[in-house]
């Protein structure tokens, strides 16, 4: 529960936090830009808000009777779609043929990537770019997500920090739950990867580091 918290809370965060600063730039100047980025605030606010109904009602610390089912790669695309209205684009790759995933790793690698993309939202700034990597194979699916790191080439700064954080240590969380394998690191050119191989049938090793 405390994971599923920080990811929503975190990443509805960021957004709201960027589009307001965006809404405050333009207000004067160009008045439709901060009336989109007010309306894409009100947007995040409310899905974020309905997340965590969902996940407070799965653990019976709320009365909201209406079912609000777990996010997956459904809605990835409305998520990489929200991120560009804020200043993020990322492009999308998929690799294989989709499947049906377990309802575990559905939920995993959209929070993964979600969370990864949240950092670049926190640690490289406005104009930063990304891609996201889905890599679908009988037996995996794996998950790359990767910036490029704007801020640290144009502003002396790491787009995350090496040390990492409470969204590292999660995502990292999720992928051993799932008896997968993940890395988290600064990329040869800058930017920050993050790479998640998620088993789609649970094996009796939750530590796959070198059998994948």
């Amino acid at each position: 529960m405390s994971r599923e918290m920080h990811d929503v809370v975190a990443h509805g965060l960021s957004v709201i936090v960027i589009q307001a600063q965006g809404a405050a730039a333009a207000l004067h100047d160009e008045p439709a830009a901060a009336e989109g980025a007010l309306d894409a605030i009100v947007t995040v606010g409310r899905d974020s808000l309905a997340d965590m109904r969902r996940v407070l009602a799965a653990v019976g610390e709320t009365t909201d009777d209406a079912w609000h089912p777990p996010p997956g790669l459904a809605q990835l695309h409305t998520l990489l779609a929200r991120l560009e209205q804020a200043g993020t684009p990322v492009r999308l790759h998929v690799e294989g043929a989709p499947a049906e995933l377990p309802a575990s790793v559905d939920l995993s690698a959209y929070r993964i990537i979600q969370e990864s993309l949240t950092n670049t939202i926190k640690h490289a700034g406005p104009g930063a770019g990304a891609e996201v990597v889905l890599a679908y194979a009988a037996n995996r699916l794996s998950v790359e997500i990767r910036d490029d790191g704007h801020r640290e080439r144009h502003r002396g700064r790491p787009s995350v920090p090496a040390s990492g954080g409470n969204g590292l240590r999660g995502m990292r969380e999720r992928t051993r739950l799932l008896g997968g394998r993940f890395s988290a690191a600064h990329g040869p050119d800058g930017g920050f990867v993050v790479r998640a191989t998620l088993p789609l049938h649970r094996t009796d090793h939750p530590d796959l580091e070198g059998h994948l």
